[in-house]
Formats: structure tokens, sequence, C-alpha cells
């Protein structure tokens, strides 16, 4: 077979080895259609300097999953159920609650492997807690709905279910010390949350995550062959973010994801420095596959 047109077929994935086909792949369409009944979360945008920091409720970014009770059922931010054990949600309110699922700084894989699960571990879910960062259902501005959302957890008392500890920073300065702090101890960042703000699902300045890379996601639309000591397997991933923008991210990745590299039509995580005057993301280097579509 000539080699523009050889594929490997690794647990059913046929990855292109040619330029061309690469090519190719990257114009063919992967739409993504949002699933049917995902929860409309608050999104964040990206914290710059100048906000008004005083404005602000501060708190950590945990690196875990986030989730969604909606009163009667788990859910991922995709709209997927959670098969969370019985005891997990026992006793939880019909009142939704936004939050991250969460097994401690650095264990986001453990994380994602316990939740994806179709029948649930109990052992790995006893690791697990639910960080309540804010009720979407609850009127009000955002300083109200932390004492509520504290209230809740509290009268629910259950060690797995926990309240997002809230503070307050003074000054640019301090938010990038208590940043610089929290990595060093192994945590991804810091979020910023508006005091004033009611809960509206979109993306606005009244969330903002604050951390020491700029991160975003794109979909999959293309696998470029590898060369020298990666011939025979992924090169590259051609990607497209939601924006439309094509790229390629080539580092990154370990020898597993290399060999079985992200499906075509998935969504991956990938981290950059900035952007050049076309829109392409800097330094783009691949983090992880995201377990659920992101939210528009």
């Amino acid at each position: 077979m000539h080699p523009v047109k050889r594929a490997l077929l690794r647990g059913g994935l046929a990855v292109l080895l040619s330029a061309g086909g690469a090519a190719a792949l990257a114009e063919a369409p992967v739409e993504h259609v949002a699933p049917q009944g995902a929860p409309a979360l608050m999104l964040a945008k990206v914290y710059r300097p100048g906000v008004p920091l005083h404005a602000y409720w501060l708190s950590e970014k945990y690196d875990g999953l986030r989730a969604f009770w909606d009163g009667e059922r788990l859910r991922t931010r995709g709209g997927e159920t959670i098969a969370a054990p019985a005891w997990f949600t026992a006793q939880w309110p019909a009142e939704p609650m936004d939050g991250e699922l969460w097994a401690g700084r650095g264990r986001f894989e453990e994380t994602l492997s316990t939740v994806r699960r179709q029948t649930p571990d109990d052992a790995a879910w006893r690791r697990v807690r639910f960080m309540v960062f804010d009720l979407p259902a609850q009127p009000g501005v955002f300083t109200e709905r932390i004492a509520a959302y504290r209230a809740l957890v509290q009268r629910i008392g259950q060690p797995w279910l926990q309240a997002v500890p809230q503070e307050r920073v003074g000054s640019h300065a301090e938010l990038m010390a208590r940043l610089d702090r929290v990595v060093r101890e192994g945590g991804e960042g810091l979020m910023l949350h508006r005091g004033a703000a009611p809960y509206r699902a979109e993306r606005n300045d009244d969330l903002l995550k604050v951390k020491t890379h700029e991160d975003a996601e794109a979909q999959v639309i293309g696998h470029v062959p590898g060369k020298g000591r990666h011939a025979g397997r992924l090169g590259a991933l051609l990607v497209r973010t939601p924006e439309g923008v094509r790229f390629k991210l080539g580092t990154g990745f370990s020898d597993a994801e290399r060999e079985s590299p992200p499906t075509v039509g998935s969504w991956v995580t990938y981290r950059f420095r900035g952007l050049n005057e076309s829109g392409v993301p800097r330094f783009a280097t691949f983090m992880r596959v995201r377990p659920d579509a992101p939210s528009r």
C-alpha cells in the first residue's frame, strides 16, 4: 500500500499516516452537537490585571470534574448522568448545587477514573468530595449565595459534601503571591467570583480563573503522522477551537497517548501562552482529554 494511504488501526481508530491524509481530515467537518439536557452553568473567563479585586471573592480552583446536582441526580456539565453510589447523594436536597468532584490535589486522573465508571466503586468514591461553590437556583447575589451554600452543606452534614471556602484579596500582588503558594502546594490555580453577581449561565467577568498559564479546549479533527522516534504513531493532533481556529498540538503527549491518541471528534484541554496575530495559541501543549464536550 502506498505510504500516503497507509493507516494504523489501534482499537478501531484509524490514524492516517501522511500529511495529505491529515490535511484531508483537517478539512472534513466534525461538528460538535451539544448534548440534550446539558445544565445551564456559569462559565469563567481569564483574569487580567486591572480587575477591581475588592469586588471579588477568591477561592481555590480545584483540579477535578465539574458536576451539577439538579435536585435528583448528579450530572456532568455535558448533561450525562454520573453513576455515583446511592449513599453519596443520599439526603441531598431538591435544590440544585454547582460544584466540583475532587479527590485532592494532583489526583485528576483518579477522580476521572472513579466518576466515569458505570458501576460505582465504593472504595474509590470514599476518596471523592463534592466541593459546592454555588447554588444556581438561589436568588440574590453571590455574596448572599455563599452564606446559603455554607448553611446547606452544614445542614446536610456529610464529610464528602463540602462548601468551598471564600476569602477576599486586596491587590494584584497579593493575588499573585496566593497563586504561587497554591501552585507550589500542588494546586491548579484560583477562582475569582464577583460578589454582586447573580447566577447567570454565560461566560463573563462575573467568574474569572487565575492560573500560571492559560488553558482552553478544542475538538480533534485529525491526526498528523509522527517522524523520527515517533514514526508509526501520533506526531500531532489537528484541532479546532469553538471559534473555528485550527492548529496542531504536537507536545505534551505520553508514549501511551501517542500509541492510542484521542479520537477524532473528542475534545481536549491544552495550555498555551497567549495568541499570535492570527488568533492561534502560542506554545500550545496537550494536557488531557476532556471527559465530556465543553459547554458553549
